[in-house]
């Protein structure tokens, strides 16, 4: 069987499809219409943010069996028309939990001390020492929206830095958070009383455009915003109108409403935002964790008929395919 790569991915992951007796044939930057004309081929996809998994696409491959996306948001596949041709949409969940935890708290940090501007400016030969003074995020509230693998991770971090964490998620068993030290409140108090809202939930009809003019509104003039999960769930319109008004301090995102975004963006000529292009899961353990996870649950799958981190499809062992 055939294994199509269209997005790049760590080589180990490659090794395991081809050690497993899978012909892997790597089709990097495909247009769409390039891609539909020989995705029949293909028993298999392998891919990351940039394919677009159409219902144009899934209506030309004839025999695709199986999606599986190296990182976690699905956004980019359209899992009705997968469902309706019967293939299987796996994700790897937990391969890149930990760089984008890091990044969210990296980027939290750097917005708090000014580290992109003061770098600049040292670089155009200022030395504005009192221009960039921040401020401490020991003591200050860090408020989680969404607080799964990544969230609680978030959590974990931020408490080592001394920070007080709650959390909004429905979801999220009491427990739990009671043992993570999380205080779960309503999203209204959270927004009232964080000093940093960070966003780590996935990109959903629901989620869409979640953080706008009416949260920006609930929130502190001093407070600030981090989403480091899916392009879209900020209104980037009303995040430029808050920091631009005084209704926020700040904004640090590495996702985007359109990406790659361009300088265009209103956003770029603000003092008081920083930005970095979906470098979340960009780090090499992250990359090889999300390879080599996607390697497996494709061959298990193709070879074996063994399902696992599939969201269509009920997880199936090796062992109960076998009559």
């Amino acid at each position: 069987m055939k294994v199509f790569i269209t997005d790049p991915i760590a080589q180990e992951g490659i090794d395991i499809l081809k050690e497993a007796g899978l012909e892997v044939e790597e089709h990097l930057g495909l247009s769409p219409d390039d891609l539909k004309k020989i995705i029949g081929e293909a028993d298999g996809l392998v891919i990351r943010s940039n394919t677009k998994v159409t219902q144009d696409l899934v209506d030309s491959a004839s025999n695709l069996k199986v999606v599986g996306r190296a990182g976690t948001g699905l956004d980019n596949v359209d899992i009705p028309a997968c469902n309706k041709k019967g293939i299987v949409v796996m994700n790897t969940p937990g391969g890149n939990t930990n760089s984008a935890a890091e990044h969210t708290i990296a980027m939290m940090l750097a917005l708090t001390r000014h580290i992109p501007q003061a770098t600049a400016s040292m670089k155009a030969g200022k030395w504005e020492k009192k221009k960039f003074q921040g401020q401490e995020v020991a003591g200050k509230t860090l408020g989680i929206i969404g607080s799964g693998r990544i969230g609680g991770i978030v959590s974990q971090l931020a408490k080592g830095l001394k920070m007080k964490v709650m959390a909004y998620d429905p979801y999220m068993n009491p427990e739990m958070a009671e043992k993570l030290g999380i205080e779960i409140v309503d999203l209204d108090k959270l927004l009232a009383n964080a000093d940093y809202v960070s966003v780590h939930t996935p990109l959903t009809d629901e989620t869409r455009g979640m953080l706008n003019k009416d949260m920006f509104d609930k929130m502190k003039p001093t407070a600030m915003v981090l989403n480091c999960a899916r392009g879209g769930i900020v209104n980037e319109a009303d995040l430029y109108d808050a920091l631009t008004s005084g209704k926020l301090a700040g904004a640090a995102l590495d996702v985007f409403e359109k990406e790659p975004t361009t300088i265009e963006n209103p956003l770029f000529q603000l003092k008081n935002f920083i930005c970095t292009p979906h470098l979340g899961a960009s780090t090499r353990e992250a990359q090889e964790n999300v390879a080599v996870a996607v390697a497996r649950q494709i061959a298990d799958y193709l070879i074996q008929g063994e399902v696992s981190d599939a969201v269509n499809v009920a997880t199936v062992r090796a062992e109960n395919t076998k009559v």
